[in-house]
C-alpha cells in the first residue's frame, strides 16, 4: 500500500494536469520536475564532491532548454537554452577546476545530463503545446507506465532470458515482450477514451516504438546509476525513487512521439 496509494496519486494528478491544465501550467511544473531530475542526477555524477549551494546551481544549469522551449516553442529555443546551460557550466569548473580529481570528468557528465534532463525533457514541453497535446501525452504516459508495470508483471511470472544483464540483470526478454504488448494496450485503450476519430494504424506503430525507446531509456538511466554506483535517482517519491526514476522513459520516448506528429500528421 505504501508504494501503490502514491503511484495512483502521482497518476491522477499528472493526467488532472494534463487534460484540465493550461499549456503555461504544464510548463512551470516541468521546470519544476526538471529541476529535481537535475539535482538528482547531479547527486548521482558528482557524488559528495561538492556542497549543496553548488549542487543546486548546477541542477539550476540544467533546465535552461525546457525554459526556452517555452519561448521559441521549435528548435532555436531549445538551442539557446542549451547554450547557456553549457556556458554555465563550463564557467563553474573554471572556476573550481583544482577541487575536482578529474574536472574533464566531471564536465562531461555534466554535458550529458544538459541534454538528458534539460533538452529531451522540453520536448514533453512541446508535445503539450501541440494541438491535442494533453491527450497525447495521456497516450505517451499510458504506454510507458503500461509497458513498465506490463514487463514487470510477465518479468516476474516468465522471465527466464536476460534483456541485457550486463546493465540490468533483472530485466528478461520474456518481460520486454509482455511490456510491449500491454504497452499498445494501454495506448489503444486511451486514444479509444481521449479522441473522437483515431488513427489506429498511427497508434499502434507509435506505441510500440515508444514502448522500445522507453525500454532503452530506462537502460540508459541503469547505465548511469551503474557508472555512479546508485541504486535509487532519489527519495522524494515515496515508494517509487527518485523523479527521475519515474520519467526516465518518458525523457527518449518524449522526441520520437513529438516527430511522429508532426511527421505523420497526427496533429
Amino acid at each position: 500500500m505504501k508504494r501503490t496509494l502514491p503511484g495512483i496519486g502521482l497518476a491522477l494528478a499528472w493526467v488532472v494536469l494534463l487534460l484540465v491544465g493550461t499549456p503555461l501550467l504544464f510548463h512551470f511544473v516541468m521546470i519544476g520536475v526538471a529541476a529535481v531530475c537535475g539535482y538528482e542526477y547531479t547527486r548521482m555524477a558528482l557524488g559528495e564532491e561538492i556542497t549543496a549551494m553548488s549542487r543546486l546551481y548546477l541542477a539550476g544549469t540544467l533546465v535552461f532548454p525546457i525554459l526556452f522551449s517555452g519561448v521559441l516553442i521549435t528548435g532555436p529555443g531549445v538551442i539557446d537554452g542549451l547554450f547557456i546551460s553549457f556556458f554555465l557550466i563550463s564557467s563553474y569548473f573554471l572556476c573550481r577546476y583544482t577541487q575536482f580529481e578529474d574536472s574533464y570528468d566531471k564536465l562531461c557528465r555534466l554535458g550529458f545530463g544538459v541534454v538528458y534532463i534539460g533538452v529531451l525533457a522540453s520536448y514533453l514541453v512541446q508535445l503539450r503545446y501541440l494541438p491535442d497535446g494533453g491527450a497525447w501525452l495521456v497516450v505517451l504516459s499510458s504506454v510507458t507506465a503500461g509497458s513498465d508495470t506490463g514487463a514487470y508483471m510477465f518479468g516476474t511470472a516468465f522471465g527466464r532470458n536476460k534483456l541485457c544483464p550486463g546493465i540490468s540483470p533483472n530485466k528478461s526478454i520474456e518481460g520486454a515482450i509482455g511490456g510491449l504488448a500491454s504497452g499498445v494496450a494501454a495506448a489503444f485503450l486511451f486514444a479509444w477514451l481521449l479522441f473522437d476519430h483515431v488513427n489506429w494504424l498511427f497508434v499502434a506503430v507509435a506505441a510500440i516504438v515508444l514502448t522500445v525507446v522507453g525500454i532503452m531509456g530506462d537502460l540508459t538511466e541503469s547505465i548511469i546509476k551503474r557508472g555512479t554506483g546508485t541504486k535509487d535517482s532519489g527519495i522524494i517519491l515515496a515508494g517509487h525513487g527518485g523523479a527521475l526514476d519515474r520519467i526516465d522513459s518518458m525523457l527518449l520516448a518524449a522526441p520520437f512521439f513529438y516527430y511522429m506528429l508532426l511527421v505523420m500528421g497526427s496533429v
